[in-house]
């Protein structure tokens, strides 16, 4: 059975959240029989040609209003701008048509907030590049945002995070379609993997400041991040703010939105990550250098939090020397 993929584009679209989808549901035609193969069609918001964030061009096998078929799976594309366009009520309304006539719809990137305008995130739970989650709560506040996960499945709704989790999602949809076999000859084509380890916080800034850079706070977040090696409990933060301990721990979890051992743990994690990343440190070295009791300690905050194992993440993301 010919199953027909469809992915809407807009001028400022990110390229590889299109040709990325595309090329796994492409290669998977070369394992397939002849009546399995996957039909591919482009819907442009706009007639004509569409320049890409990265300056490629685009043109779309069709208008949307001349998309009226059926579509097995629609996805809607994400890009740099995406969270501030409106393409407007006509735009939304065949959407939300043509997202009900498909067997499964869903977005890659930022393009939760295409389907979020037209109401079709309303209490859903979905996901989105990790940067824009907390933009998406409050375009579409009824929806469940799970910023730590490459995509979710909520009904016949799929929604993936940032760029490449659109592969991640692609490669989930072709073994439900045809076992993971095939899926599995398709990553290997490509040479990526079926399925990633971890979520996206392996791939986003735990440390985001919140405190105002002046205040007795972010004092004592600077004290953290020069002794992570310290046994940095309540007390010395505490005494580094010149505060009781008691009202510390209020005043930090007011003006950081985190709790002081929440924060201490996260830079933790944060320099293991840079460590990790830049040097072949063993992992025991790694971990005392970072404030971690053992190697054993760090490896389960690094599963608890990432998703991964230490090793794992300097696999993933070790620079190449």
């Amino acid at each position: 059975m010919n199953r027909t993929v469809a992915i809407v584009v807009f001028p400022g679209v990110q390229a590889l959240d299109v040709s990325g989808p595309m090329d796994v549901f492409a290669e998977a035609n070369r394992f397939l029989a002849p009546e399995d193969h996957y039909r591919l069609d482009v819907i442009g918001v706009e007639r004509g040609s569409m320049a890409c964030s990265n300056g490629l061009t685009l043109s779309a096998h069709r208008h949307f209003s001349e998309a009226s078929q059926v579509y097995d799976l629609l996805l809607v594309a994400g890009g740099p701008q995406l969270p501030f366009l409106d393409f407007g009520s006509t735009f939304d309304a065949w959407l939300r048509e043509a997202c009900g006539r498909a067997r499964r719809f869903g977005s890659i990137c930022n393009g939760a907030f295409m389907l979020a305008r037209a109401g079709l995130l309303d209490g859903r739970t979905v996901t989105t590049h990790w940067n824009d989650a907390e933009a998406l709560t409050k375009l579409c506040p009824s929806s469940r945002v799970e910023a730590d996960r490459l995509y979710v499945e909520d009904g016949q709704l799929y929604t993936s995070a940032g760029v490449t989790a659109g592969i991640d999602l692609s490669l989930y949809l072709l073994a439900l379609d045809h076992g993971a076999e095939v899926a599995l000859s398709v990553a290997k084509r490509l040479v990526v993997f079926t399925q990633r380890s971890g979520g996206q916080s392996q791939f986003s800034p735990f440390l985001t400041p919140h405190a105002e850079p002046t205040s007795a706070v972010a004092m004592v977040q600077l004290y953290v991040l020069a002794n992570l090696t310290g046994d940095l409990t309540i007390a010395d933060l505490a005494n580094a703010a010149n505060m009781s301990a008691r009202n510390f721990s209020r005043v930090f979890a007011r003006e950081a939105k985190v709790t002081p051992a929440e924060f201490v743990e996260r830079a933790r994690v944060d320099a293991a990550r840079v460590m990790l990343e830049s040097t072949t440190a063993p992992l025991k070295t790694v971990a005392y250098q970072c404030g971690f009791r053992d190697a054993q300690h760090m490896r389960s905050v690094f599963n608890r939090r990432l998703g991964v194992t230490p090793q794992q993440f300097r696999l993933n993301f070790a620079a190449m020397v």
